[in-house]
């Protein structure tokens, strides 16, 4: 049996992702805030620009957290939890709330799991295209 060791997320990998999603954000116009976390869930890298609305911080990092923990971007998972969805209890049933709009995307390197971010402060479409936009960024 071998074993592979995939390199972890780093802070330049979380600060290329976060200078990317600001960046495609910024070309559309919108303010936003950026939460970039590792494998384990801890912060690597926050930005909230000045005049993103300060609930945008709180989303960015919720989204990446649940994006983290399902392993699935979130604007995948928000009819789950819709009042018929199998998972409609699961926003309540943690002690860290997970949040299910548009604009938290897992991080993988090699086919593994290293990390997440999360982009609030845009229409949830628009964050989720920020952060797949950084995702593409840091692939290059």
């Amino acid at each position: 049996m071998s074993t592979t060791t995939v390199a972890p997320l780093t802070i330049t990998d979380a600060e290329r992702l976060v200078d990317a999603a600001r960046t495609a954000a910024e070309a559309a116009g919108v303010t936003v805030s950026v939460t970039v976390l590792d494998a384990g869930g801890h912060l690597l890298a926050f930005r909230r620009d000045d005049r993103a609305v300060l609930i945008s911080g709180e989303t960015s990092t919720r989204k990446a957290y649940t994006a983290l923990q399902l392993n699935a971007p979130t604007a995948d998972l928000v009819d789950l939890v819709k009042p018929d969805g199998p998972f409609h209890t699961l926003p309540t049933a943690l002690d860290r709330p997970l949040l299910f709009i548009a604009g938290g995307i897992p991080v993988h390197r090699d086919g593994r799991l290293v990390g997440a971010i999360g982009v609030g402060g845009g229409a949830p479409e628009q964050d989720h295209s920020f952060a797949t936009a950084a995702l593409t960024e840091l692939a290059r």
